[in-house]
């Protein structure tokens, strides 16, 4: 066959695969349609199954037009070639998996919403799924190149907790995937965790495979590498439960009443919404340096809600206090007493050890020469 004919075979292989995959897809997707329509599926749940099975068709058919066609004039870059289409067929497939594995988790996270208080499961499945897509992802392509066909199973291996190559974990290219999965299984953090981390509070936004999204309450988002929260202490405010207990502390004065400041509060924590019903106490922890120490104690059901109930009780305490209770306002009290001068003989304004009283001074005396003693000394 002369070089034109190998060409034009392969073009009309490659147009053929083509064609054929669009058939394919055509032939699957539409039964598939209809009965999401009647199942009352979403549409952008379906379009993450269509696209990355389109690509696969593609990719297959195209590999295979390309081993069975590939001209033998272009012998030396067929390996190059067919080894870029087998990467993209395990990309495609990995990508189509992907897709059905969120297909059917949203689906089941349709029974258990992730944007509500209890969402502790729903937060962890959300988690392990993502790192485990990843890893088999990325483990599957690396089985494509002989040189690295070790790392890959070793990343798999991983993935399936069955075993941890201790020699490569050890680099620190590495580390930080090998914590990124510790973090998934050991469920020491999920998506959407409130937590307390480099000094800043805020949600953990997205896990990888080497670093941490937090996302802060001012909506700035601090990168934090997975080995971060394998090394280091930090909080979990929703590890067990949203549920949370904060303080709000006064220093007022003496006068202030505690029991109608207690009576105060229970009202106060009443017509709140914020407040969930389980805690609300007021203590005094404090009696010293001119001030009494107020310490009131209340429940919220996560933490943005703690945190504008405690400044809601703040704010209407201290409104109370200037209406109700103006008397334990805090103060600073300043007791002036007028120095009295003592009469002394000489006038001095205070006794000394050998001055200002008769006793003083003949203390005084004692030490001062005698005239005989000066004589003795000439």
């Amino acid at each position: 066959m002369s070089l034109p004919e190998e060409w034009t075979a392969f073009t009309i292989a490659a147009v053929a695969a083509v064609l054929a995959a669009v058939i394919i897809t055509l032939a699957v997707t539409i039964p598939i349609r209809l009965i999401a329509r009647r199942a009352g599926w979403h549409a952008r749940s379906i379009g993450s199954i269509r696209r990355p099975f389109r690509v696969l068709i593609l990719t297959t058919g195209l590999w295979i037009a390309v081993a069975a066609f590939w001209p033998a004039s272009a012998e030396e870059a067929e390996p190059a070639v067919v080894h870029v289409l087998r990467v993209a067929v395990i990309a495609s497939g990995g990508w189509l998996a992907a897709g059905i594995v969120s297909f059917l988790f949203a689906r089941t996270l349709a029974r258990h919403p992730i944007d509500v208080d209890d969402n502790r499961v729903a937060r962890r499945i959300t988690t392990q799924v993502a790192i485990l897509r990843r890893v088999a992802t990325v483990g599957a392509v690396l089985f494509t190149f002989d040189g690295v066909q070790a790392a890959g199973a070793s990343l798999l291996a991983s993935a399936g907790v069955v075993s941890v190559v201790a020699g490569i974990a050890a680099q620190s290219a590495l580390s930080n995937v090998f914590a990124g999965l510790q973090l998934a299984f050991s469920d020491a953090i999920r998506v959407d965790d409130v937590v307390i981390a480099d000094g800043e509070w805020g949600r953990i936004e997205e896990i990888t495979l080497t670093y941490i999204v937090v996302r802060v309450w001012d909506d700035r988002r601090v990168i934090l590498p997975s080995t971060y929260f394998t090394s280091r202490p930090f909080e979990n405010w929703t590890r067990n439960g949203s549920e949370l207990l904060g303080s709000v502390e006064f220093d007022v004065d003496w006068r202030v009443s505690p029991q109608q400041m207690r009576e105060q509060l229970q009202r106060v924590v009443a017509d709140e919404p914020l407040w969930d019903g389980r805690t609300a106490s007021l203590q005094i922890t404090g009696a010293t340096g001119g001030f009494v120490r107020v310490r009131v104690l209340v429940t919220a059901a996560n933490a943005g809600a703690l945190w504008d109930l405690r400044c809601a009780v703040r704010e209407k305490l201290v409104e109370w206090m200037h209406a109700k209770s103006p008397a334990g306002l805090p103060r600073q009290r300043v007791q002036l007493v007028e120095a009295e001068r003592r009469a002394s003989g000489k006038g001095s304004s205070a006794d000394g050890l050998f001055s200002g009283s008769p006793e003083a001074e003949e203390r005084g005396r004692g030490f001062q020469a005698q005239p005989h003693d000066r004589e003795d000394a000439r």
